[in-house]
């Protein structure tokens, strides 16, 4: 399992590519960033990743609902010429409290529109030819859009529903996790998107994984904090009913927290389940932070 940095964004783009060139320096050389509310995730990896050609990048996700597939293959498309190719493009659905209530979009059927979303995204990122006549989308590509020569980036697509992983196996090259614990992924998430990726003859699919993580001595007051920093999440009904699965009600529920023992003993629990990326989120004070990061070097290592 390639034990990998989730990026933060926020700011200005040289402070994201300081933070960048921190990791990086510590080995870190695989980053994931979201893309929430902040800056522009794929504009801010063209930059950090053009400077920083030694790094791979991926988004961790990009919501599909306010980009037209042909606007996003090309500009991941774009995004892979800037950093050398080394981009993996993790989309999925939004949320309908922000897609209705903030973004004034249709939430209506969001799986059916994922699969025709796909439909288009696929082809489009390896430059190929589309027609798509579908209920939402209708779209004709002749040639490729973005730059002509470019390595398709990868795709993953964030899946937690039995449809979706399905479509994660059959068209993406895996999938991205989110507030997913060990025994959920063993007993769920891998035989079902590796089902789906050999039924469609596709590789073993890639399975990454990211979590809050904190080594510490101070066990209740981390678990506190990462309720709180974490609170919307299980409010969320895809979040809500993953973290059910794993027998999980708050966040802190499928976090790493414990003493370096504990973490490591959870760190190899996930490789064991089938991930084969963490995409680390350390929390906590300095010190806790300093600590999980030696421990993530340390597993690394092995």
């Amino acid at each position: 399992m390639r034990i990998a940095m989730g990026l933060d964004t926020n700011g200005s783009v040289d402070a994201t590519l300081e933070r960048a060139r921190r990791w990086r320096d510590l080995g870190f050389t695989s980053q994931w960033s979201s893309q929430i509310f902040g800056p522009d995730t794929l504009t801010v990896l063209a930059v950090v990743g053009h400077e920083l050609r030694d790094l791979d990048l991926g988004t961790a996700v990009v919501p599909v609902q306010p980009r037209h597939p042909a606007m996003l293959a090309a500009q991941a498309r774009t995004v892979a010429d800037a950093i050398g190719g080394r981009l993996t493009l993790g989309v999925g659905l939004s949320h309908q409290v922000i897609v209705e209530g903030m973004w004034g979009l249709s939430f209506e059927r969001p799986v059916s529109y994922l699969e025709e979303y796909l439909a288009v995204l696929v082809p489009m990122l390896r430059g190929e030819p589309v027609r798509v006549e579908g209920e939402r989308l209708r779209v004709t590509a002749t040639g490729p859009v973005g730059p002509s020569e470019v390595e398709a980036p990868g795709l993953l697509v964030a899946a937690l529903g039995p449809r979706m992983l399905e479509l994660a196996g059959q068209v993406a090259d895996g999938t991205v996790l989110w507030m997913t614990g060990a025994a959920t992924i063993e007993d769920y998430v891998a035989p079902q998107i590796r089902r789906a990726a050999a039924a469609a003859g596709r590789p073993e699919p890639r399975i990454v994984c990211s979590l809050p993580i904190t080594v510490t001595d101070d066990l209740e007051g981390a678990r506190q904090r990462i309720n709180e920093a974490f609170a919307v999440y299980p409010t969320l009904p895809s979040y809500a009913a993953v973290m059910a699965r794993e027998g999980a009600s708050e966040a802190a529920d499928v976090a790493i927290v414990g003493s370096r023992e504990h973490v490591l003993e959870q760190l190899s629990r996930l490789a064991l389940a089938g991930v084969s990326e963490f995409s680390a989120a350390p929390t906590g004070s300095r010190a806790e932070r300093d600590a999980t990061v030696e421990v993530l070097i340390d597993f690394a290592g092995r």
